[in-house]
């Protein structure tokens, strides 16, 4: 199979999870690039969970993220924090009408319709397939990997068990370790996404 049949098949499962979105969110008056807002903030970590997080991770300019969030916003499906150490820095938090909307919407009713006509090995075996698809692609391409943190060359367990970013020297949850990271450097084992 050559790279072309391969984007051909990858665009035309993004047109169609596009397609259901945008009728699936037509209930809520809201469009795909909201819902993918509000996904990745449900996953992301405390150094990600900001305007400038949202826009590197979509690759949106920071215009239509910040006008989303506003409409996220209003709709009180987004709420913001300012960080209590550094007061420029605002987080952005989902509610938990938001997580609901998530619940409703991902993964999305075509995925969770083959899902039961998928082996379980056959499934494995195509996230796998994605995984290295994706890795490649943002190798390749010197792309942020956002990656969820315990994959980070930057995650360190200390002696007590706890564990320590060796970036920002703060230690970190085991729920925050689940989370992705803008900051994250591929710690050369198999990461995952959204």
């Amino acid at each position: 199979m050559s790279i072309e049949q391969i984007h051909k098949h990858i665009e035309r499962l993004a047109n169609l999870l596009r397609t259901q979105s945008r009728q699936l969110l037509a209930d809520y008056g809201l469009q795909p690039i909201q819902l993918e807002v509000l996904r990745y903030l449900s996953v992301c970590n405390r150094y990600s969970d900001t305007v400038k997080g949202v826009t590197e991770y979509l690759g949106q300019t920071k215009g239509t993220v910040s006008q989303s969030i506003k409409v996220l916003e209003r709709k009180g499906l987004v709420t913001k924090h300012v960080d209590s150490t550094d007061k420029r820095i605002v987080h952005l938090k989902i509610t938990n009408n938001a997580r609901s909307l998530l619940n409703k919407t991902v993964p999305a009713p075509l995925f969770r319709n083959a899902d039961k006509q998928l082996k379980r090995q056959s499934a494995n075996q195509i996230l796998n397939a994605l995984i290295s698809l994706l890795r490649t692609v943002q190798k390749a391409n010197d792309l942020k990997s956002f990656g969820v943190c315990h994959t980070c060359r930057y995650n360190q367990k200390t002696a007590d068990g706890n564990y320590l970013c060796g970036l920002t020297k703060e230690v970190l949850s085991s729920e925050d370790i689940q989370l992705i990271c803008k900051e994250h450097e591929d710690g050369e084992r198999v990461f995952g996404v959204l």
